[in-house]
């Protein structure tokens, strides 16, 4: 039996790989990455030598039939993200749906979990995220007004994820469309890497500390927001 192995890897600091990751990584016939280039680097970290074949959302049906082709053929395969855990706001999800339709229960479709930035900033966050409310990357543009209400109706706390080019923007929207609910926002910054930064408070506080240092618009952002 053919086995699809889901492996999460650091999402920073490079000591995040579990033992079972790094022995799935050396055993498996290819690893499927995002991007070679950055998956390279782990592996050549490790000296892991197993090939890569590039998976990534861009990636049109021939790619896919190759990778059917490769589970036939009888290989193990592990797909990995360019950090963190496939299938979290990531196209992993999408190979994941076609190889249970195309093969069933005839190809093991097997976790082998670790780090994901969603886990890490609510583990640091504090109490109130027992329960809450992920929604990924808003859209830019089209629905992102529709997700903001969502936001401020939810009966939960609100996990999202930011990209430095888009921070500002939804620490601005969110107050303005806050009205006159109190909110409290977390922004987790870098996460496991050298310069990781928490920043807490209002919506217009953390705006005005990020703003303050340039070097805090690096990296990628987990956003947490709770109401008072």
């Amino acid at each position: 039996m053919s086995i699809l192995r889901i492996v999460a890897t650091p999402i920073g600091n490079l000591e995040d790989l579990t033992l079972r990751a790094l022995r799935t990584l050396k055993e498996s016939d290819f690893v499927l990455c995002e991007d070679t280039r950055v998956t390279r680097k782990l592996l050549d970290h490790y000296e892991i030598k197993t090939p890569t074949i590039s998976y990534h959302q861009h990636s049109g049906d021939i790619k896919v039939d190759k990778i059917i082709s490769l589970l036939k053929e009888g290989k193990n395969l592990a797909l990995v993200t360019d950090a963190g855990t496939p299938g979290i706001s990531d196209p992993g999800s999408k190979l994941v749906s076609v190889v249970r339709k195309e093969f069933g229960d005839s190809v093991l479709i097997e976790s082998v979990p670790g780090v994901a930035a969603l886990t890490a900033a609510i583990s640091i966050a504090g109490v109130g995220f027992d329960r809450f409310l992920f929604l990924g990357f808003l859209p830019n543009k089209k629905g992102r007004q529709t997700m903001l209400k969502e936001i401020m109706t939810s009966d939960y706390p609100v996990v999202l994820y930011e990209s430095k080019h888009r921070i500002i923007k939804l620490l601005e929207e969110l107050e303005i469309v806050r009205d006159k609910t109190e909110l409290e926002v977390s922004v987790a910054r870098e996460l496991t890497k050298m310069y990781e930064s928490f920043y807490n408070g209002t919506a217009a506080s953390v705006l005005k500390e990020i703003n303050a240092d340039p070097n805090n618009l690096k990296g990628e952002f987990v956003v947490l927001i709770r109401k008072k």
